[in-house]
């Protein structure tokens, strides 16, 4: 028997971390009488005088955010890590512990609060993607700062505490979870084939041209394979590239481009302000050789049905693996036909 993959439960493994998804489609008929969100209101004043991030306004440190016109960096008034944090190892028979220091930023995308990506033109998504570059560069060289984690969380629904559009980076000594297990498919891949795992996933995926949502000479916007999220997607360059200090003007133009299409589709989906977690995944910094990294920007966006109803990831998820009832082919679909 051969399974159809619209209608038959089966698994999907994920080539970047080594874990399996459970896929459900049949389950798409099941009535929904659980949790229904409040819609995302899409209409904003360009300025907010009770806003931390607005230019020339007070923040709750008391620090004053200058009066920017631009893209802006600060460092995070409440920053999760510490540049100068003790480095201790501590073992207590299994117990264990180690200090991590660390500098976290906040990236100001525009200085008008009403904004998001999806709102603003490919030109001023271009200096966000620069001032990335340039985050990257500069933390990426200093002695403590093995990894640097550009992510954005949009929408109170993904935990944003702040609607300005805004997103954060968090660079550590460490090198994160997620990160070591892309790091050790990817080389894998590279050891053994002698070409990026993402390359050769990209072409296929070319190909197939059933996940791929959209395309220019520069990068691919496509549902990943093993996609979670319902809505899930995936930024690849189509050249090689270990970390995004490589891109050329032309690359990031090319980048600013698919980011500008992804999100306004995502607008458009369900008629609201897409709420989501993106996060772009990049060679770490400690200095070894990763030739094999190619790097990526992954986006997580909840919605499941509409503005109002959610993916929640409990129960089978939390304790057995992740699972998705709507297949990665059918919001591919539905995304490239928006």
């Amino acid at each position: 028997m051969s399974i159809d993959f619209n209608e038959d439960p089966h698994r999907r493994y994920n080539i970047l971390t080594g874990e399996w998804i459970l896929v459900s489609p049949h389950r798409n008929k099941r009535p929904w009488q659980g949790k229904v969100e409040e819609k995302q209101d899409k209409k904003k004043e360009s300025y907010d005088p009770k806003c931390y991030l607005c230019p020339g306004n007070t923040r709750a440190s008391g620090a004053v955010t200058p009066e920017y016109t631009d893209t802006y960096a600060f460092i995070n008034d409440y920053s999760a890590l510490l540049p100068d944090s003790p480095t201790d190892e501590i073992v207590d028979g299994l117990l264990r512990a180690k200090g991590e220091r660390g500098i976290c930023k906040v990236i100001c995308f525009s200085p008008d609060h009403s904004l998001t990506l999806a709102d603003m033109s490919r030109e001023a998504i271009a200096n966000v993607i620069r001032l990335w570059q340039k985050e990257y560069k500069e933390l990426g060289t200093q002695e403590d700062i093995n990894h640097v984690q550009i992510f954005e969380n949009k929408g109170a629904m993904m935990g944003c505490s702040n609607p300005h559009p805004h997103g954060q980076i968090w660079s550590q000594s460490s090198i994160p979870n997620e990160v070591l297990k892309k790091s050790h498919h990817q080389k894998e891949y590279w050891e053994d084939k002698g070409e990026s795992l993402l390359s050769a996933y990209l072409q296929q995926e070319i190909d197939a041209q059933e996940r791929i949502i959209y395309a220019n000479e520069e990068c691919a916007v496509l549902v990943p394979y093993w996609a979670t999220w319902p809505y899930e997607a995936m930024i690849i360059p189509r050249r090689h590239m270990r970390d995004i200090s490589e891109m050329t003007d032309v690359e990031v133009v090319g980048y600013s481009d698919a980011l500008k299409v992804l999100t306004v589709k995502f607008d458009r989906l369900f008629d609201t302000s897409f709420p989501y977690s993106a996060g772009i995944h990049q060679a770490p910094t400690d200095g070894a050789d990763y030739d094999y990294w190619h790097w990526h920007m992954t986006f997580y966006p909840p919605l499941l049905r509409s503005a109002t109803v959610r993916k929640f990831m409990v129960g089978y998820e939390m304790f057995a693996n992740a699972q998705r009832d709507i297949t990665a082919e059918m919001a591919a679909a539905q995304l490239r036909d928006l």
